[in-house]
């Protein structure tokens, strides 16, 4: 398993118009976003007694999350992913979902899940089983995303983050509401090597390494 360094912030929208100017500079906009930003819909799995958000909350370096995600209202394309952390490293692995597959899981039908073919659909069945996990929270928000070849470097600004308060309106459009008084999120991801044209652009006068965590703000309404 390859795992990247990642780094987030908490930043204000002053920070954001100042990271947007300096990474136009020295940065390319990622190919995949339309008009320089994309919207990302997630759906998280959580135990019963939420073992990922009171992991997240006290800090343990060795955790997972399974959540399913789509950008931009489009269904057509949509991913089981896992996300697993060690420190400062993290690591994702993805699969495909299938409309009727998203469906038949959010109204807890999983025959399907015994015979896929895909590992990580056979991981999330056995911890449904095992660990009784389940669909717990929607989050909602929209990413400005900037790219780096050098480091394999990538740059978000997450903001307007919101929550869907029921878990099977998760393929339904227009669901959401914001998620209280959310902050902007500047997140940086890098394999090997961050380069020195970044770590300067992203420099921010008393801003430090977070913990923020999307799940957590929006675990606050359910």
């Amino acid at each position: 398993m390859d795992f990247r360094h990642e780094w987030k912030h908490e930043i204000s929208y002053l920070d954001l118009l100042t990271l947007r100017q300096r990474l136009r500079a020295v940065a390319q906009a990622d190919p995949h976003a339309v008009d320089g930003k994309y919207l990302i819909r997630s759906l998280y799995f959580d135990t019963p007694s939420d073992r990922a958000l009171r992991e997240k909350l006290d800090g343990v370096s060795r955790r997972e999350k399974f959540r399913i995600r789509y950008y931009n209202g489009d269904t057509s394309v949509i991913h089981l992913e896992k996300k697993s952390k060690l420190g400062g490293l993290g690591n994702k692995q993805s699969a495909p979902l299938s409309v009727p597959e998203t469906s038949a899981l959010l109204q807890g039908g999983l025959s399907w899940m015994t015979d896929s073919g895909r590992p990580l659909v056979r991981e999330l069945y056995s911890k449904i089983r095992t660990q009784q996990l389940r669909p717990r929270t929607i989050v909602e928000y929209t990413r400005e995303p900037y790219v780096c070849p050098a480091g394999n470097v990538r740059v978000t600004l997450d903001y307007d983050i919101r929550i869907g308060l029921s878990c099977e309106d998760f393929l339904n459009p227009g669901i959401t509401i914001p998620a209280g008084d959310a902050p902007i999120i500047l997140e940086v991801k890098w394999d090997s090597f961050l380069p020195s044209v970044i770590h300067d652009a992203i420099q921010l006068e008393g801003r430090h390494t977070s913990s923020f965590s999307k799940y957590a703000q929006c675990r606050v309404y359910g």
